[in-house]
């Protein structure tokens, strides 16, 4: 049972719960979103709204997550590790097949909903490369947020690597969508 402030905004299965309890808030501003986009005359008002309320709702839960502080924040130094794959060769030797599941799949969804609709909502990361570079960009603002911070976190390069190729993936996943918006003639690029 999560309880109080703490068990809530502090800990994970409260960022999850607090995730879950707000979707449907999100469809509701999607919804409101692409009402009013309508009437203002876009054509592409649903895809455009489904992307802002998916970028946020997304990213948001699993930055929130990932820049909780450990048991320690505050009372140790960051750490960083720059050597790329170090951190996911030690995961799977020193954590077992769950821990690193875990571990890999995470880093993987923190900016994957960025990389999914960024390029739907704006055509000029309608690039895979784009994409990779954006989120490469904000995973090491987060990993030096978590070091600057002192939140007991290791700020890895391996972490910036696999949630910049989760952003890759997500942004592969979604090329159909945004490469058919990109190609077409008759873009409407009043969508906000």
């Amino acid at each position: 049972m999560v309880r109080g402030w703490h068990g809530w905004f502090g800990t994970f299965n409260g960022v999850v719960l607090i995730t879950v309890i707000v979707l449907p808030l999100a469809v509701l501003v999607v919804w409101s979103l692409a009402r009013r986009r309508r009437a203002a005359g876009a054509t592409s008002a649903w895809r455009t709204s489904l992307a802002d309320v998916g970028i946020v709702y997304g990213t948001v839960p699993w930055v929130w997550m990932i820049m909780l502080p450990g048991d320690q924040a505050g009372g140790v130094p960051g750490r960083v590790t720059v050597v790329p794959l170090r951190d996911l060769l030690t995961i799977f030797s020193d954590g077992g097949p769950l821990t690193a599941t875990v571990q890999v799949v995470g880093n993987l969804l923190v900016f994957a909903a960025l990389g999914f609709f960024a390029p739907l909502r704006f055509p000029a990361l309608a690039s895979v490369p784009r994409v990779l570079a954006l989120a490469a960009g904000c995973s090491v603002l987060v990993e030096t947020a978590q070091y600057v911070l002192r939140l007991d976190r290791v700020s890895s390069v391996d972490d910036v690597l696999l949630n910049a190729a989760g952003a890759g993936l997500a942004a592969l996943a979604s090329r159909r969508w945004w490469h058919d918006t990109c190609t077409s003639p008759a873009v409407n690029h009043r969508q906000s």
